[in-house]
């Protein structure tokens, strides 16, 4: 599990950083958008192409939010089923410890008992025969 926590937390880092990436993506892009306009530049094919390529660039960034996104999700259910199980195994392997020490005092039980002492004759420790 803790395997699964690190690469966890590895992507919630990543996600962070690809979202920050995106908005100042999209402030750069608004910034040349004012820039262009307020200088009444005429928008060529290169800077039509640039501006679209920084569309592009956000568009991905937030293809790659969304698969981390799912990433996580699915970790996350896996970690919460394996933390049920482990608990249903833990408290299963409690059931078991229990029967098995109440066999062991019932075995220890009917052994003192063959040797002729009973677990209230302890006290007692010599045996009369007829």
């Amino acid at each position: 599990m803790i395997l699964l926590n690190s690469v966890d937390n590895l992507l919630e880092h990543i996600q962070d950083v690809q979202q920050d990436v995106m908005s100042l993506s999209g402030e750069s892009l608004l910034k040349m958008t004012s820039y262009i306009e307020k200088h009444n530049i005429e928008v060529d094919d290169d800077i039509a192409t640039a501006l679209q390529y920084q569309d592009i660039i956000t568009q991905q960034l937030s293809a790659t939010v969304e698969a981390i996104e799912s990433m996580r999700s699915s970790i996350k259910r896996f970690s919460h089923a394996f933390s049920n199980d482990e608990i249903l195994a833990e408290d299963s392997m409690k059931k078991l410890q229990d029967k098995l020490n109440k066999t062991l005092a019932d075995a220890k039980d009917k052994k003192s008992r063959f040797s002729g002492k009973t677990s209230s004759d302890e006290a007692n420790d010599e045996i009369e025969f007829f």
